[in-house]
């Protein structure tokens, strides 16, 4: 059996790291009560952003973002109308977010953001089309 501290060397890239998972929820209070009260995870001020009320929690190194939609027809709004509460996005750390975006773009990745904006932790971030991702939505940000 391995565990995480044995792979890292072996399975990392270099500067990139999981930043946080985006998932989708009806309502903050009832996510935010298992996340904070019965996980234990400590919570972690967002700025809303996109549509979305944002509450998050940090687990270890990565954060869990709590994205309640404030109308139905935000991305947010979109999403739980389509599939219901679950995992929305997740976020890739990368050291320079340019460089990455022109790789993709090299590489025929399809972008949501063509140029990086500014998201919920006041970072740039960009988001990739879960059409080059095998169905998962990506968000590349600075560290």
């Amino acid at each position: 059996m391995y565990y995480i501290a044995n792979l890292t060397p072996m399975y990392s890239a270099q500067n990139i790291r999981i930043a946080h998972l985006g998932i989708a929820v009806t309502t903050l209070q009832g996510a935010l009560s298992f996340y904070r009260d019965v996980l234990g995870l400590p919570e972690v001020p967002f700025d809303d952003t996109d549509g979305a009320h944002i509450a998050g929690v940090a687990a270890g190194e990565s954060l869990v973002e709590l994205l309640e939609p404030a109308a139905a027809e935000t991305p947010i709004g979109k999403f739980l109308a389509r599939r219901g509460p679950g995992l929305h996005h997740i976020c890739f750390a990368v050291s320079d977010l340019d460089a990455m975006l022109d790789k993709c773009r090299d590489a025929g990745v399809r972008l949501i953001d063509q140029t990086p904006r500014i998201g919920a932790e006041g970072k740039r971030i960009a988001f990739i089309h879960p059409e080059s991702t095998g169905g998962v939505l990506v968000e590349l940000s600075d560290p």
